[in-house]
């Protein structure tokens, strides 16, 4: 394999690198908000290269964290203050509350800003 990034796995990268933090956006949400592209694609350019960018703030729908990685993931979203919430009848590990922790992609929502989209 190259050592060179494949160019939409550079934007899916900066894209991640963008998100602040206490948020997330989905694996669709980053597709749609780059115009190109489908959730499937982000997530293997995530499982590929995502280790250098923060790779917990790109979600599943379903704020379910990353599977095989939810210790490290929920550690990263204490840390950052991303809201969660208890699953169905309170047991078992939290997930993402992604009516709050939702991030549209909006460079002046909570206080960021960004000078270009990408």
């Amino acid at each position: 394999m190259s050592e060179e990034l494949p160019a939409y796995a550079e934007r899916v990268l900066e894209a991640a690198e963008r998100i602040p933090p206490g948020r997330v956006m989905t694996y669709g949400d980053v597709a749609e908000w780059l115009g190109e592209g489908g959730p499937r694609q982000v997530g293997r350019v995530m499982a590929l290269y995502g280790g250098a960018v923060p790779w917990w703030r790109v979600v599943r729908a379903d704020g379910v964290p990353l599977p095989g990685h939810e210790r490290r993931a929920l550690e990263h979203y204490r840390t950052e203050g991303t809201p969660l919430r208890l699953t169905a009848g309170g047991s078992g590990a939290p997930r993402l509350d992604m009516r709050r922790a939702r991030w549209d992609g909006d460079p002046g929502q909570d206080g960021t800003r960004d000078e270009a989209h990408i």
